[in-house]
């Protein structure tokens, strides 16, 4: 399946001449700018104006709108380069010693390895990882009042990470964003996981050096009327025997909400889409039907959420786009998350509305530990921390015998869209 897809976006890549200009969502124009929802009105204006609004700007806004708007008539490529270039300068001026004071934590990787490696991919990719994760988590922490944990770990094969987790907090039940930098020699099992995704991997001495990384998070809300978001960005290295190397980048954003609301999915899908849509104007439909496929429970028949984008695998056109293309997705977790969490904050919920929010808890955890291929990846890679891996799962959920909601109501609502996957935008 994700050669499949990685074939028609390479012969689409290569026969596409024009692409839609790069745009910036822009919280202060979009639909969602101010609605009324029951006796709570959100305004955007008023959201932008505080400390976590400007962040949110800062997020989806930048020179690179500017750019696309300004050279909509050239080829993809040559749109793409000045993107990448536009965002570099941006995203990557000044050392990386001043960069890493804003992080959660010092990175994995020692500052001064960062600095001298910093035009490589695998570095840039690892200061990407640690500003996502301290942009979202003190978007979190500023919407719910609380702190994350911030726990070192260290991985005696090579590498480790830094695990933040917020939990039994005011708003957020369980809130986790993890970062792994990990190293070492894949073994058999994930050898095998990696050639069954139509890898051809060519080790020496039957060892096979990897580096792998990314930055991975699950929020799981007290409020059955504020959604679960989970995203995860990640890049992955092989050494073959040859010394060549084989990379490639994977990841994506979904959301996972109890109850359908229209506004809140074409808000979240559109935020993601104006992303895709600076690289390519076939990415959002194409990663949209993959994770609908992907975050599928096959034993229940039903999605896991309502979707977003997903990709694996992906190593095309250059490495250069691809690592800008996941920089723009990463950007989107805090525009596309937090103006719903914000929305239902005040919402009231009665406890069968939390009965109904554990039982999709359940179906959640059943995704996670029987299909989810980063949970089995590193449940079979030597010396990976298990709390980070299971941090994924919420801290409650609840499994009922022979569940099924009554017809007509607002939970058979929920299980027709997750049966029947839908177009949002």
């Amino acid at each position: 399946m994700a050669s499949l897809v990685l074939c028609t976006l390479s012969r689409t890549l290569r026969s596409s001449g024009r692409l839609r200009s790069a745009c910036r969502v822009d919280l202060l124009s979009g639909p969602w700018a101010s609605r009324t929802v029951g006796r709570r009105q959100m305004s955007a204006r008023g959201f932008a104006s505080g400390a976590l609004g400007k962040r949110l700007l800062w997020a989806t806004g930048g020179a690179a709108a500017v750019v696309g708007a300004a050279v909509a008539g050239l080829s993809h490529f040559q749109r793409a380069e000045m993107a990448t270039r536009t965002e570099t300068v941006k995203d990557e001026e000044g050392n990386v010693a001043e960069r890493c004071k804003k992080f959660m934590s010092p990175p994995v990787t020692p500052v001064e390895l960062l600095e001298k490696r910093k035009g490589e991919i695998s570095s840039r990719m690892e200061m990407l990882i640690m500003q996502t994760q301290a942009e979202f988590c003190r978007a979190l922490e500023e919407v719910d009042g609380g702190k994350f944990r911030v726990d070192r770990w260290s991985r005696p094969e090579g590498g480790g990470g830094i695990s933040c987790v917020m939990q039994d907090s005011k708003v957020f039940e369980k809130a986790g964003v993890n970062v792994s930098v990990v190293s070492g020699h894949l073994t058999e099992e994930a050898a095998k996981q990696m050639r069954s995704r139509g890898k051809v991997l060519k080790g020496k001495d039957g060892k096979l050096p990897f580096i792998a990384m990314g930055v991975s998070s699950v929020i799981h809300p007290k409020n059955p009327h504020i959604p679960t978001v989970h995203f995860n960005y990640r890049y992955f290295e092989i050494e073959e025997e040859d010394g060549s190397k084989q990379w490639w980048f994977g990841g994506g954003t979904d959301l996972t909400p109890v109850y359908i609301n229209k506004e809140d999915a074409a808000l979240f899908h559109n935020v993601l889409r104006e992303a895709c849509d600076k690289h390519h104007s076939n990415y959002y439909p194409d990663f949209k039907k993959w994770c609908d496929r992907y975050f599928f429970v096959r034993h229940r028949g039903e999605t896991r959420g309502i979707g977003g984008i997903f990709f694996d695998d992906l190593d095309s056109p250059s490495q250069e786009e691809v690592f800008s293309f996941v920089k723009s997705c990463a950007k989107t977790v805090v525009p596309c998350y937090l103006p719903i969490v914000q929305k239902h904050l005040n919402d009231s919920f009665t406890q069968e509305e939390k009965d109904w929010q554990q039982v999709r808890r359940g179906r959640y955890v059943e995704f996670n530990l029987v299909y989810d291929r980063g949970v089995k990846f590193g449940l079979a890679t030597p010396g990976s921390r298990i709390e980070s891996i299971l941090m994924s799962l919420p801290l409650t959920a609840r499994w009922e015998y022979m569940h099924e909601p009554t017809k007509g109501t607002r939970e058979a609502e929920m299980l027709d869209v997750l049966r029947n996957p839908k177009e949002w935008i």
